[in-house]
């Protein structure tokens, strides 16, 4: 024999054993389903309750709604039990070894997830029935799972996360239905870009409602998940930092530029607008506050803080000297405590050398003149002139000589004046005039002088409370960061996975 004829003997042999392997099942799938009824438990006994193994297979986290409180997951729903109704002898079907029935054919388990935010409530794909010749019964459901799970946004965004599944019977209890949990399978799991799984734990749970003596079996699996922060620490929590430390500026800016209140509000204004990002991803519940938002609103209040101290200084700096005095206490807690605290001295007061005394009309102050010998009442006789009923005094006579020195005749006027006594020009009208000039003029420049000096100190004040508030809000805003921050139990394990 040729090659083709044993190709052709060996097609015919094929085609043979599908037809009768094709026979066998199509008999045994007609003697199965003749007095098979889907509505009965499949059990040899009534009064003995159907053992289900029920796990599940979890795919993928696909969303977390925290403002809807809703989890989405992608999941495999895995049913096995007994129908003592599906069973045969492999022998008398050759080549049958199992069976796949619809789910309306069969008996299969009411399971649903009791929490179920679907608009369906049952989203799972009703697969066939996977049935073998001992009447070993699988069901492997698939579905896009929307169940209602508590968002808890106490650490939020290091949060982690606990959303049941609850699975279990709709109608048959404890007695008739058996359910028995087995353990979750992660193998196929597909990672979440912003969700870290953590753990999926299961537990059996038994309970007994006031309607009814017999219990209620059901099996729940909490979905343990980590939120991973490095978005929202890129997006929310460094452009905090940065608008946080942007009030530094406020007290380094000049109080004369005229920008500091400006630049306080806008930064206020800032931070505002991301405390309404953050709450539009937050649930709207009063349970708890978010810690970013605590940390948000810590920080909007130093800067509506810091808004108020940059007034105060302004209001020092710009000080009216005619609306008074600075007060004792300010001169004593700003000027001398805070200003030894923080090192700053004010302009003008370093200590410098006097300048020896010039001769002129008056005298050298007893403050000059401190340290040097003082001159004898011979070198300066006191004279006592009528001026008007003004006293000059410390005046010497030599000052006043009786007769002018000798000189060249062509720098001489002509005629030659004759000498005057020094009573004569005290008491000469001219004088007295100039004298009391002189002594507006005097009064003006020490008045000057005062509002100057009042005017350097309100602003020295100004300058040691804007360096006071420099210091204490950057202590204030680098405590509460660290402390707020680091407040959340998982802080370290974030830090950790998700930034390095």
């Amino acid at each position: 024999m040729g090659p083709s004829v044993w190709t052709c003997i060996l097609v015919v042999y094929v085609l043979f054993q599908g037809a009768h392997g094709g026979a066998h099942q199509r008999q045994l799938l007609k003697e199965l389903m003749e007095d098979y009824t889907p509505l009965e438990r499949p059990v040899r006994d009534d009064a003995q309750a159907l053992t289900v193994h029920f796990t599940l297979s979890l795919m993928q986290i696909m969303d977390v709604d925290e403002k809807n409180q809703v989890l989405t997951t992608n999941v495999w729903l895995q049913m096995y039990w007994y129908d003592h109704y599906l069973q045969w002898n492999e022998s008398e079907y050759p080549g049958v070894k199992s069976l796949r029935f619809l789910p309306d054919h069969v008996w299969t388990p009411d399971i649903l997830l009791y929490n179920s935010a679907n608009q369906d409530f049952d989203s799972t794909f009703h697969t066939h029935v996977l049935v073998n010749s001992s009447g070993y019964c699988q069901w492997l459901p698939p579905g896009i799972l929307k169940s209602t799970c508590q968002i808890d946004v106490r650490w939020f965004p290091f949060d982690t996360q606990k959303c049941d599944l609850k699975f279990g019977s709709w109608t048959y209890d404890g007695w008739l239905l058996e359910l028995r949990m087995m353990d979750a399978d992660t193998s196929g799991y597909v990672a979440n870009g912003e969700w870290d799984l953590v753990a999926v734990p299961g537990s059996e749970n038994k309970v007994f409602y006031e309607c009814c003596r017999e219990p209620y079996l059901d099996v729940t699996f909490a979905v343990t998940m980590r939120r991973r922060t490095l978005y929202y620490a890129l997006n929310m929590l460094v452009p905090c930092l940065l608008l946080s430390a942007m009030t530094f500026l406020v007290f380094l800016l000049p109080a004369d530029s005229g920008e500091k209140i400006s630049l306080g509000i806008t930064v206020l204004l800032s931070l505002t607008v991301f405390m309404l990002l953050v709450a539009e991803v937050m649930p709207a519940t009063s349970d708890s506050i978010p810690l970013i938002g605590q940390y948000f609103a810590t920080t909007m209040g130093m800067v509506a803080l810091s808004v108020v101290a940059t007034v105060f200084v302004l209001q020092y700096h710009h000080h009216d000297p005619d609306g008074g005095c600075m007060p004792r206490w300010v001169q004593v807690v700003v000027l001398q405590w805070g200003a030894w605290l923080l090192r700053m001295r004010q302009p003008g007061k370093e200590p410098v050398a006097w300048p020896h005394c010039t001769p002129s009309l008056l005298s050298c102050s007893s403050d000059s003149s401190e340290g040097r010998a003082m001159p004898s009442p011979q070198a300066a006789p006191v004279v006592a002139v009528a001026n008007g009923g003004l006293m000059y005094m410390g005046i010497p006579q030599a000052s006043f000589p009786a007769k002018p020195p000798d000189v060249p005749r062509p720098f001489l006027p002509s005629p030659e004046l004759q000498a005057s006594t020094s009573e004569e020009l005290f008491s000469g009208p001219e004088l007295s005039r100039i004298l009391e000039e002189l002594r507006y003029v005097a009064e003006c420049f020490r008045g000057r002088d005062a509002a100057q000096a009042a005017c350097s100190q309100w602003k020295f004040a100004a300058a040691v409370v804007d360096r006071l508030c420099l210091v204490t809000f950057a202590l204030i805003h680098i405590v509460c960061s660290i402390g707020i921050l680091m407040a959340a139990p998982n802080f370290a394990e974030a830090i950790t996975k998700d930034f390095l």
